[in-house]
């Protein structure tokens, strides 16, 4: 039975949503702080982590980002009352894996905990890696590795990298990577892609110097990663 952690200083909504997630066949414990959301995390090693991200004693940012920092690898997802584009990019880019805006439906906050849950019990597999040239990206840990040279990527970060080096010397265009990656979550628009390209580029900076891949633009195509000494595929 999948345990889910619920960061959460409302005690409504903190109340429903265990209710709720306990009548659905999960296991729940709660918090309502940063500090009882961590020491809940390392004591539980939830399966799930559902997280606020106003909390009387700092942010759910900082939750996600010391759980990512410490290798958590179940899915996190942010519930929040914030709903600008600017907050779900900024959430999914610290590695959540979904940004869930309040007031909220609870059975599509179900719906896509069992998804997420169940894309990671998928990925739970012997140690897998793409390659595109001298770039290697391992899935299982997320890094991506050129010479001497490796960045640590975000569970987004690398489904993005992995899509362009699967499809290395061939334009990928914006709408089929948002198509792939983005378009279930709502609410987000094709920029989400430029953002995280961006993103990119400057995690493989040194790659380059390392005689890695380039990350281009393809005007009116999309986005390639282009590997040196090999052609450009239509």
């Amino acid at each position: 039975m999948t345990r889910v952690l619920i960061v959460e200083d409302d005690v409504d909504i903190r109340g429903m949503l265990a209710r709720g997630l306990e009548a659905e066949g999960f296991e729940v414990g709660t918090a309502a702080c940063v500090d009882d959301a961590l020491t809940a995390a390392r004591a539980e090693t939830p399966g799930a982590v559902v997280l606020d991200i106003t909390l009387p004693d700092g942010s759910g940012h900082d939750v996600c980002r010391s759980l990512r920092a410490g290798g958590y690898p179940g899915p996190i997802l942010f519930l929040s009352a914030r709903d600008e584009i600017r907050d779900r990019v900024e959430g999914l880019a610290l590695g959540a894996d979904d940004y869930i805006v309040k007031p909220f439906v609870f059975d599509e906050l179900v719906a896509r905990l069992r998804t997420h849950l169940m894309r990671r019990q998928n990925a739970e597999a012997p140690r897998q890696t793409v390659s595109a040239g001298k770039l290697v990206l391992d899935l299982e840990t997320r890094q991506a590795s050129c010479g001497e040279a490796a960045v640590r990527l975000t569970p987004r970060e690398a489904e993005l990298l992995a899509m362009l080096m699967e499809g290395a010397n061939r334009p990928v265009s914006r709408a089929d990577i948002f198509e792939k990656l983005w378009a279930s979550q709502g609410g987000l628009s094709l920029n989400v892609v430029d953002v995280y390209i961006g993103y990119l580029r400057s995690k493989m900076a040194d790659f380059v110097r390392h005689g890695g891949p380039v990350l281009t633009t393809v005007r009116g195509r999309g986005f390639m990663l282009e590997l040196k000494g090999q052609e450009f595929r239509h």
